[in-house]
């Protein structure tokens, strides 16, 4: 069964692409990225590769001691490598707003927003009393995009370069609650599920890339937003969760990847000039995929949109 694995895509990658593989040759040295989620998993190895092709990272990390010890690691590694850690909470609206009011006043461009940060947690609220997962997962970065969405409207006029928006979501998004989002439960532990509310979530990330395109077509803005599935791997998002042995159980552990692997399709968003001019597609395995019809439902998205907008206003 690990031909699956190795079986190229259009792209000229597979399920078995590192991260390193799809950037191979690619100079990001002029470019500035934000990375959630970059003190571990998928985040820290995306942020190793970008800063190994030149990009300047900047790690959104909520254990600062945590991204401390990435970037040295990383740096070891590659003593060339450009990088800041700077604190960020996304369970919590006030230290997103925090971090993106610090990042606009440092006045560094910003070409690549890496939405990358997730976890699959028991029912509890978030500081702002929001469903801990929607929040992480999805509502922080719903607001971190919008708090730099000027910033990265402006890197991209005055560059001339496309900036790129990228949300890791999940396979997991196909398995949302009936109608895909709670809009009028979002807070009910009632008909909770760790696992149907992180796909919740996951959904979420798409609906928004998807909404995010079709607004810059309309403007006429040069970024691009598109979302991706990293594949199954094992990393700490389970942590407070058996989802991974329900999984891996009825799947196979064949089909784990490991953290290289499973950091390639984001940075092969990112990074990969086959990617230029693509926005509002799904990828899995550095390819163009198909996202559910759910994910694929424009008037969810404006739906979710307008709600979000409403939740982040009414949380100041």
């Amino acid at each position: 069964m690990l031909w699956l694995l190795s079986r190229k895509g259009p792209s000229g990658f597979s399920a078995s692409s590192t991260a390193e593989e799809v950037t191979q040759g690619i100079d990001g040295s002029g470019l500035t990225a934000i990375v959630t989620g970059a003190s571990s998993g998928i985040g820290a190895e995306t942020t190793r590769v970008l800063a190994l092709r030149g990009v300047h990272v900047v790690m959104g990390v909520k254990n600062t001691n945590s991204g401390k010890r990435v970037k040295e690691t990383i740096v070891n590694e590659i003593p060339r490598a450009k990088l800041d850690a700077l604190e960020l909470d996304l369970s919590s609206l006030s230290s997103v707003r925090k971090f993106a009011s610090d990042f606009s006043a440092s006045g560094i461009p910003l070409n690549i927003l890496i939405n990358n940060a997730g976890q699959a947690t028991s029912f509890k609220l978030s500081k702002d009393n929001i469903e801990l997962n929607f929040a992480t997962n999805y509502l922080g970065h719903f607001l971190l995009t919008h708090l730099l969405m000027e910033t990265m409207k402006k890197t991209a006029n005055e560059s001339g370069r496309e900036a790129r928006i990228v949300n890791v979501s999940s396979n997991a998004h196909h398995f949302s609650y009936p109608g895909g989002i709670r809009f009028d439960k979002l807070n009910d532990p009632s008909g909770f599920t760790t696992f149907t509310s992180y796909a919740q979530s996951k959904l979420a990330n798409v609906l928004h890339a998807n909404e995010l395109a079709r607004r810059f077509k309309e403007d006429g803005v040069n970024i691009t937003a598109n979302s991706l599935h990293p594949g199954m791997i094992v990393t700490n998002l389970y942590r407070q969760s058996n989802i991974v042995s329900v999984l891996t159980n009825k799947i196979g552990k064949f089909l784990l990847r490991n953290v290289q692997q499973g950091a390639a399709t984001t940075c092969y968003v990112a990074l990969h000039p086959q990617v230029k001019g693509t926005s509002g597609a799904y990828f899995i395995n550095s390819n163009l995929a198909k996202a559910s019809s759910k994910a694929r439902d424009e008037d969810l998205a404006k739906k979710l949109w307008d709600f979000s907008m409403n939740l982040i206003n009414n949380k100041k």
